[in-house]
């Protein structure tokens, strides 16, 4: 009676725990759908503005950008971490970490100074086990993060590589391409080797078609900032995107699972209360044999 009894109540467990993954799942796909809208819906901006840049940077003949100022030798570079803030989806964290840990130890390798910015709670918890030092750390960019909160990095971002204080800036995080793919990559957004998206031919512009009013500075100096703070914005929203996606996968992984293991433990519950009943007309046919 005590196992049946025990069985009973991990199936309860389960069917519990079943009822949260689902409802879970539930939530990812909502969160997912909507954090997928806004991803395609920057899309088409970042690319075009991308493309525009980089037309004009290379229409405007020798005046460049300090944005595009391509640096050798960097004395210092900046290494920016998107993780999320709450767990239970699968692997995308440790993806994530295992880039960015792989930039750290090239970093080391070469012994160039960087500092490391984490975004969410996961990312600043294992940097703090592995011992190394975050120089900032944030934790209000959730599955909606806005171009108002991106921008203010960004500034800063933009700032530090004017004075000088970095050369580089590259981001960690799970780049979203489809629906069924994504992939944990560093990209380099600072400086720009090239304003367009990745994989985008050029569009082939020539000198000789813009003409340039006020002057060629004062475009490239409104274009070329705005050109980077979507390219970060739109890595905020990829990585949205996957993490909704991850924990999709994980929570409908584990529903399935819950509901494979009720089925094992309702068979084993059934075999121990036969075996039980079993047992118990055999007690009564032996006391009543023994009555005669």
């Amino acid at each position: 009676m005590a196992k049946t009894r025990t069985l009973v109540k991990r199936r309860k467990a389960i069917r519990n725990i079943r009822k949260i993954t689902k409802t879970m799942e539930m939530i990812a796909t909502s969160r997912f759908k909507r954090a997928l809208d806004r991803a395609s819906q920057a899309e088409g901006f970042t690319r075009k503005i991308s493309e525009l840049a980089a037309d004009l940077s290379r229409s405007a003949g020798e005046q460049s950008h300090p944005l595009l100022e391509i640096r050798e030798n960097p004395k210092k570079t900046l290494l920016l971490v998107l993780t999320s803030n709450r767990g239970l989806c699968g692997g995308y964290n440790a993806s994530i970490l295992r880039e960015a840990n792989i930039r750290i130890r090239q970093s080391n390798a070469e012994k160039v100074p960087f500092d490391l910015e984490v975004s969410g709670k996961r990312g600043i918890g294992s940097f703090r086990f592995q011992g190394v030092p975050v120089a900032e750390s944030y934790l209000t960019f959730e599955d909606k993060p806005t171009y108002e909160q991106v921008e203010k990095l960004a500034d800063k971002y933009i700032k530090m590589y004017r004075t000088r204080e970095i050369d580089r800036v590259d981001v960690a995080y799970m780049k979203f391409i489809s629906s069924s793919r994504q992939t944990p990559v560093v990209e380099q957004l600072l400086p720009f080797a090239s304003l367009a998206t990745p994989g985008q031919a050029p569009t082939g512009g020539s000198s000789g078609e813009y003409e340039f009013i006020p002057s060629v500075a004062d475009i490239l100096d409104e274009l070329v900032p705005v050109a980077f703070k979507v390219r970060l914005f739109k890595c905020f929203l990829d990585a949205a995107v996957s993490e909704q996606i991850a924990r999709r996968i994980a929570m409908k992984a584990a529903t399935e699972a819950a509901g494979d293991l009720i089925k094992s433990l309702s068979r084993q519950y059934n075999r121990a209360r036969q075996g039980q009943i079993t047992k118990e007309l055999a007690e009564i046919i032996a006391g009543a044999e023994a009555l005669k």
